[in-house]
């Protein structure tokens, strides 16, 4: 093996471990200490060499990557809807699917000027944080049942200078207040499912709910009404193949106007609905708000 590689060798040296190319560029940009959106960079110096000491801290990057741990835990860094955020493996690795979730409650919240807003299961405070940073003037709530989760999103909103408040939760069981949105990207994976096989090394509790994936969807769509305003909205972000068992969820609850939103990908991603004016907090499941 060569010592002393140009950058496009440790690139073609990453593509011999199984790397996907967009992931060896990122972690060689973090081995020479340059930002991920310096792509452009490296193209532009691929013959330059890559040191020993430099070459082995990348090539530790990539076992680690090809065992299966995320880019961003490696790095450090993820950036979500253009918020540079650090992230480490006692939060899930926010995915770009994500951001639909966030344009839909932007959506949302665009009539009220200063609308207040729970993010649920907040993690790295990932979509808390982009909401607060696109309307300065709306009241952020970032819940998370993980102590060690909100340390990450504290740190991110000072870093970012964010004023996202954090409350330490089960879902809704430990939040006072009432909202005008309520968002959230909860566990929604079956616990059998064996693709959790390949996620060993993100948090299981972020990941996993139930043996159909819906238990904690289910507890938010129960306790939604008590804490949202009349024409407040419940935003939840979901698998690939629930959409429609969610949508049921919402109808069933009583919400209104119940709708889903396809992610970058074309896949209805996002379900939500609207809780009706008027409507009452106890409302039973199965019947339906006029």
């Amino acid at each position: 093996m060569v010592n002393t590689p140009t950058l496009a060798q440790a690139l073609a040296q990453a593509h011999t471990l199984g790397l996907a190319r967009i992931d060896a560029q990122l972690l060689l940009l973090h081995t020479v200490g340059r930002t991920g959106s310096d792509r452009a960079w490296l193209l532009a110096h691929d013959t330059d060499v890559l040191a020993p000491a430099p070459h082995a801290q990348f090539l530790a990057l990539c076992q680690r990557r090809a065992a299966g741990e995320p880019v961003a835990y490696l790095t450090g860094h993820k950036e979500f809807y253009g918020l540079p955020l650090q992230v480490d493996a006692r939060v899930l690795d926010p995915r770009p699917d994500t951001e639909t979730l966030v344009d839909w409650a932007l959506e949302v919240m665009a009539p009220l000027p200063a609308p207040r807003v729970a993010d649920l299961g907040t993690g790295s405070g990932a979509i808390a944080l982009a909401l607060q940073s696109q309307r300065p003037t709306a009241q952020v709530l970032a819940v998370d049942a993980s102590s060690d989760a909100l340390a990450v999103a504290r740190a991110n909103g000072e870093r970012l200078g964010l004023p996202v408040q954090c409350v330490q939760s089960d879902w809704l069981a430990g939040v006072d207040g009432v909202f005008d949105a309520i968002v959230s990207n909860p566990p929604y994976i079956p616990s059998g499912d064996p693709h959790l096989a390949a996620l060993t090394h993100e948090p299981l509790q972020a990941l996993a709910s139930g043996a159909d994936g819906l238990a904690d969807l289910r507890t938010i769509v129960a306790q939604a009404p008590a804490h949202l305003a009349p024409g407040g909205w419940l935003l939840l972000e979901h698998g690939y193949d629930q959409a429609e068992a969610v949508r049921a969820l919402l109808t069933q609850r009583g919400f209104v106007q119940v709708q889903s939103h396809n992610d970058l990908a074309g896949i209805a991603r996002c379900t939500g609905g609207q809780w009706a004016a008027g409507a009452p907090a106890g409302h039973s499941p199965g019947q339906t708000v006029k």
